[in-house]
């Protein structure tokens, strides 16, 4: 029986891997993606539902399947404040995961980030964190946290500082450090599809090397 994926942030760098990898694999027949707006992709695995995030009676009896993977995150840049960037990197994902975990879906797999600690005083790291704790109660059978290092792969969105720390870092990493080494995304994605279709089930989290194996 194929499975259905429920995937959000599929606009961004990993979600749009994701998304790909999830077409082409044999055990998924249907990917619903939720976005805001459409990416003007066609095939026939794939539906697409426009919502507003902000509109949980909206969307959240949407959310059925087999698996969730929550692949949002955003930057101070991009969100302008940290009002709103708390929103999208805790609010809407907690939202989708207990709506997720409400109706039924037994697999949630969450892109955190290398770093994460709600005793952060890095407010990034600190988001990160809490959202790690509150999925992690959740009613899953399966819940896994990848924590990838800086992301290797071609973003939409020009991030100068971002592009420098990802040359440093490749360098670096590649005799010494090699847990920080960067994560492709098509390797970020392929794991986590990985898995999700596993038979492991509890809490889990993943990351530096492990992303690798």
């Amino acid at each position: 029986m194929s499975k259905v994926a429920n995937v959000i942030g599929a606009s961004g760098l990993v979600g749009q891997q994701l998304v790909a990898q999830l077409l082409g694999h044999p055990e998924f027949g249907k990917v619903r993606s939720f976005v805001r707006r459409t990416s003007g992709m066609s095939h026939p695995k794939l539906e697409e539902i426009l919502i507003d995030f902000n509109r949980l009676v909206s969307w959240k009896h949407l959310v059925q399947g087999d698996v969730l993977f929550s692949t949002m995150g955003t930057t101070i840049k991009t969100a302008k404040t940290k009002e709103n960037q708390y929103r999208v990197d805790f609010t809407y994902q907690h939202e989708f995961a207990k709506a997720a975990a409400g109706n039924g879906i037994g697999a949630y797999v969450l892109v955190s980030s290398m770093g994460a600690d709600s005793k952060s005083s890095v407010f990034y790291s600190r988001i990160k964190g809490e959202l790690e704790e509150a999925v992690s109660k959740l009613n899953f059978r399966k819940c896994i946290i990848v924590r990838p290092s800086i992301l290797d792969g071609d973003r939409k969105e020009k991030r100068a500082g971002e592009k420098i720390g990802l040359v440093a870092s490749r360098f670096l990493t590649r005799y010494i450090l090699k847990k920080y080494r960067p994560t492709p995304v098509d390797v970020l994605a392929a794991k986590m599809i990985s898995l999700s279709t596993d038979q492991k089930i509890g809490f889990r989290i993943v990351e530096g090397l492990e992303i690798f194996k």
